[in-house]
């Protein structure tokens, strides 16, 4: 029952969020100078056509109105415009891109396995490489490995995305040529060339992340080495094995799904620069180009879609750490 109060509870939690979030951005994207109405009538266009134009659209109504018409097409789809000529937006309807004539759904549909397989492969490397290599650097404090890591996670926090991208693709796919430099083949095409493509996107991303999750796990867990019931454990002569993985990586693992949670969701959601340099259209490349076109409709769209991603990445989070710590079940 306490379990079922602390689900419910994160679940309220998280719409609550999102009709906040939808909210924000609904109303700042549309405050913006920028007319969606003005864009899609062409050139010339008369007054009248703009009005026509906005009438089809929905931009006639106040505000407020456009924010519930926008909120009830996610739940019950949309329709814009009336006769022959109106356009269906079948739930959840995150909007029409009129400048492309397609849903934007759809189109976020047709980029999202390159976004979610860049990210969740690199997201597996850098969690298992992160983590192990702050273990064992916090195992071996002082030592010549414990520096090293220390140093190469260093240089990992310092660079920025796309300069890692840049020497990665520069010297792996360009002087070395052993990795392919860009593009991508679809799972379902060759699973073997979907791997060798994502190689290098994985280990930049992998490096960087990884970086973060060492020094993290490391300062996590020395505190935690230090603690009284380590010391318990030690006296009841269980293995140093037992003592770490059993009883320490269980308390250093909280901090680690939390950041976990917020680095996955927000990947999964567009990796922008890595998509760029390595010339793969996912979600983030759509974002860009919605950028550049001021294409608010896709722009508004895109970027709720990446709220829901990262709400419900740490809604589960929220549900892993009350797996890992049954006190966080009684707030």
């Amino acid at each position: 029952m306490r379990a079922l109060r602390f689900v419910l509870g994160r679940f309220a939690g998280m719409v609550l969020v999102l009709l906040i979030v939808t909210f924000v951005t609904f109303v700042v994207f549309y405050l913006l100078p920028a007319d969606p109405a003005r864009m899609a009538c062409g050139r010339p266009c008369s007054p009248e056509s703009l009005a026509l134009a906005r009438e089809f659209m929905g931009y006639d109504a106040p505000w407020y109105r456009q924010f519930a018409e926008f909120l009830g097409g996610i739940f019950a789809g949309r329709t814009f415009g009336t006769g022959v000529t109106a356009i269906q937006c079948g739930a959840p309807c995150f909007g029409y891109d009129f400048q492309n004539n397609v849903e934007v759904l759809t189109e976020i549909g047709e980029r999202i396995e390159v976004s979610f397989s860049v990210a969740l492969g690199a997201a597996a490397l850098w969690l298992v490489t992160g983590v192990g290599l702050g273990v064992l650097s916090a195992l071996r404090r002082g030592s010549a490995a414990d520096r090293i890591t220390m140093a190469v996670a260093m240089a990992g926090v310092s660079l920025p995305a796309y300069l890692a991208g840049m020497i990665g693709i520069t010297v792996f796919a360009f002087a070395l040529d052993v990795v392919p430099k860009n593009g991508y083949v679809p799972f379902g095409e060759d699973p073997v060339q979907w791997a060798w493509h994502l190689v290098l996107p994985w280990l930049v991303l992998a490096f960087l992340h990884a970086a973060i999750y060492a020094r993290l796990t490391r300062s996590q867990m020395l505190e935690t080495l230090g603690e009284d019931f380590i010391r318990t454990a030690r006296a009841k002569g269980l293995t140093e094995r037992k003592v770490v993985g059993k009883h320490a990586l269980r308390n250093v693992l909280l901090p680690v799904v939390t950041v976990f949670g917020v680095d996955l969701g927000a990947l999964l959601a567009g990796t922008v620069i890595t998509e760029r340099i390595f010339g793969m259209a996912g979600v983030g490349r759509l974002l860009v180009d919605a950028i550049a076109a001021m294409n608010l409709p896709v722009l508004l769209g895109v970027t709720l879609f990446s709220a829901v991603l990262v709400t419900v990445v740490n809604f589960l989070v929220d549900l892993a750490y009350g797996a890992l710590d049954p006190r966080a079940r009684l707030i």
